[in-house]
């Protein structure tokens, strides 16, 4: 399965017996998750294998093959991430990172894939790009040079600028290059400081604040679609998919509940 691309970035998933790929080389990096089997694939003259849950990075043009290393078949998930990507966000950096072990235990880094190729069958909009772009550059230089940048200083006021932008404007379509234009900070600085001073990114942020009033016209009487149309969603499985990621179950199982 893959889905539609965006912005250079392909996600794919794939499922396969035996040796799936003779040797081959992408000119992006290949980023990915196994969710099932077990991956075998010889790179950089060394055989390799990853278990579910461990995290694959591939450095642009290196040969590698792949197969499933068991009889039980293989399922993974992949994000292809075009190099001049990283570049963008990497700021005093004049090399591409590149990670020394291409089989990775890491949390962070597994969540935040797992949080990119969750969805394959819509395009992602341009905040939840940025989010990706930015996250998993800063992973890849985690894993090249064994730190991630630190910020120096908090640009509060130009935050809190975007931040009430968000809030006033939860139910439009907010492109990057509009909170650029209220920061006066570039994309990914942006994001950086937002997450430090939120906890979180500006998509989810605006995706949060939509939810919260579609919590609150759906307990004044306002019906499924209706709610979703106004508080900025592209249709009601849009706005039920992300109301249930949220909190764990579907919008009406949760006003049944709160009716009562």
């Amino acid at each position: 399965m893959q889905a539609p691309s965006s912005e250079g970035i392909e996600r794919i998933e794939a499922r396969f017996h035996g040796n799936a790929y003779a040797p081959h080389r992408h000119d992006t990096y290949a980023l990915g998750v196994t969710l099932s089997g077990v991956q075998t694939f010889s790179y950089r003259g060394t055989s390799h294998f990853s278990t579910p849950g461990k995290v694959i990075v591939l450095h642009p043009d290196e040969v590698h093959d792949g197969g499933a290393g068991t009889d039980e078949g293989l399922r993974y998930r992949m994000l292809y991430l075009p190099p001049e990507k990283t570049m963008e966000v990497a700021t005093g950096f004049h090399a591409l990172p590149f990670a020394k072990n291409p089989v990775i235990e890491d949390d962070e880094f597994r969540q935040c894939l797992i949080e990119a190729l969750g969805n394959l069958e819509g395009e992602p909009d341009n905040l939840l790009l940025t989010d990706w772009q930015s996250r998993l550059s800063d992973l890849l230089w985690k894993h090249s040079n064994g730190n991630q940048r630190t910020i120096k200083r908090l640009d509060r006021i130009a935050v809190f600028r975007c931040r009430d932008y968000l809030l006033e404007n939860s139910a439009l379509a907010v492109s990057s290059e509009k909170l650029e234009q209220i920061s006066g900070l570039d994309r990914f600085t942006l994001f950086r400081h937002f997450r430090s001073l939120f906890g979180t990114s500006p998509h989810r942020y605006l995706i949060m604040r939509r939810l919260q009033k579609c919590k609150d016209m759906m307990r004044a009487g306002a019906g499924l679609a209706e709610t979703a149309f106004a508080c900025g969603f592209a249709d009601q499985a849009h706005f039920t998919r992300h109301f249930k990621n949220a909190f764990g179950m579907p919008p009406g199982r949760w006003l049944s509940l709160v009716s009562h």
